[in-house]
């Protein structure tokens, strides 16, 4: 499972909790929808619609179930299982896509195999500190590829009454961070409960916040391209140059881990925090729904990780988790735009960020009512956030792994210059 493939935020509780969605109906197959309240005497456009968040398919269900009711110029047939790459292949890719923004989506927009959304009103309704991050993913000269959807922001999970309890505050500073785990340490309690048998747990966790708690990661990143095929250690950027400090605060903060962290998995994390064996915990709010499981009333809150000793270097991790796109082979796109629109409204958008915990990408998006999304708002809304590192980082180069050895004891400055290595091989080959 990768960082952004990542498990439920709250999915048994929140289908029913919007006004708009009652009495939607069964769910039944995406078949089934694709027929549901089909116009006597017309021929409603059938779009394929695919979805690539598994923990969302019923409520995507319910969505297009309420679609449905509300027109009947389009019929949608929700596909999660189909093979994307492939059907690009074939030339016959779903008429809209909804996928995490990351590399696998990267190379059908770097290809131009995505149409134009400029001249689109959805187009023109994002926040636009949240473009540079699509670009950093992936771009195509002149056109915008994809529209964002939902926005996850990420960063360390802690449990107020323990934090309360032993008299710490949230830190903003990597002293006062220190300071809070030593004063827990002695106190017999956990600082941080770590999963490091999931290895993508740490490349989410210490070692994207590290990074970007450090490293201005747009420019890092940049500098890697421009340095191709050359990246090395005595390469004006690299990763062996760039990411030796942050991975130096990472083996320091793994040593307030738990014991048996080696061992341990996601969901034992999730267990194991809901039961309070740790003060602190490195996740996003997916994680917080799992947690509610086991203890639905714990009183978490959640910062971002202070890697500095200046507070206003304070930054939080992002993923667009959800991005709408329209592929250029879709014969159907005006119909593919119809359905684009409508869950872009805000009555829809809104509903389910809220729902399943996600910041939104509009506007005038309003902030997510979880109150343990409170110490996040601030620095979405003022722009201070950061792609994670590791989602910017080809599936070719096992940078999980990586970090799974560093915090297992191996020599950063050995995995860092491996990175180097895969990165320019990499460049080579999309040279």
């Amino acid at each position: 499972m990768s960082p952004d493939q990542h498990p439920p935020a709250r999915a048994a509780s929140t289908f029913t909790r919007r006004g708009f969605l009652a009495g939607a109906g069964a769910l039944g197959s995406g078949l089934a929808l694709a027929a549901c309240g089909a116009p006597t005497g017309s021929s409603p456009t059938t779009i394929s619609f695919y979805l690539s968040k598994p923990e969302v398919i019923p409520y995507f269900h319910r969505l297009i179930s309420t679609y449905h009711s509300e027109q009947d110029k389009v019929r949608v047939v929700l596909d999660s299982s189909s093979n994307v790459p492939a059907d690009f292949v074939r030339n016959r890719p779903p008429d809209l896509g909804c996928w995490n923004y990351n590399f696998a989506v990267a190379e059908f927009v770097n290809h131009g195999a995505l149409s134009d959304l400029r001249d689109t009103p959805q187009a023109r309704s994002i926040n636009p500190a949240l473009w540079p991050l699509m670009r950093q993913t992936a771009d195509y000269p002149g056109r915008i590829s994809a529209i964002p959807y939902s926005v996850m922001a990420e960063g360390v999970i802690y449990n107020r009454d323990i934090f309360a309890r032993h008299g710490v505050s949230v830190p903003t500073t990597w002293s006062e961070l220190v300071g809070v785990c030593e004063r827990l340490t002695a106190a017999g309690v956990t600082p941080f409960f770590n999963t490091y048998a999931d290895t993508w747990t740490i490349a989410q966790g210490m070692f994207d916040y590290t990074i970007g708690g450090m490293v201005d990661v747009a420019a890092f990143f940049g500098g890697l391209k421009q340095e191709g095929t050359h990246v090395g250690p005595s390469s004006a950027t690299s990763f062996s140059r760039d990411l030796a400090a942050p991975m130096a605060r990472m083996v320091q903060l793994a040593q307030y881990s738990n014991k048996d962290a080696a061992s341990r998995h996601y969901g034992d994390g999730n267990t194991a925090f809901a039961q309070g064996k740790a003060a602190m915990y490195l996740q996003g709010p997916w994680a917080l729904g799992q947690i509610a499981l086991t203890s639905p009333h714990l009183n978490l809150g959640m910062f971002p990780l202070p890697v500095t000793e200046n507070p206003s270097d304070l930054k939080v991790r992002v993923n667009v988790d959800l991005a709408l796109w329209i592929p250029e082979a879709s014969p159907r796109k005006a119909a593919a735009r119809d359905f684009m629109a409508w869950l872009m409204q805000p009555r829809i958008n809104d509903t389910y960020n809220n729902d399943n915990d996600g910041f939104g990408s509009r506007i005038d998006a309003p902030a997510p009512t979880n109150p343990a999304l409170a110490g996040l708002r601030k620095y979405y809304s003022g722009g201070d956030f950061y792609l994670g590192p590791s989602q910017l980082i080809p599936a070719s180069i096992p940078v999980a792994n990586y970090a799974q050895a560093i915090v297992l004891g191996s020599s950063p400055a050995s995995q860092l210059a491996l990175l180097d290595a895969d990165w320019s091989r990499y460049a080579i080959r999309v040279a």
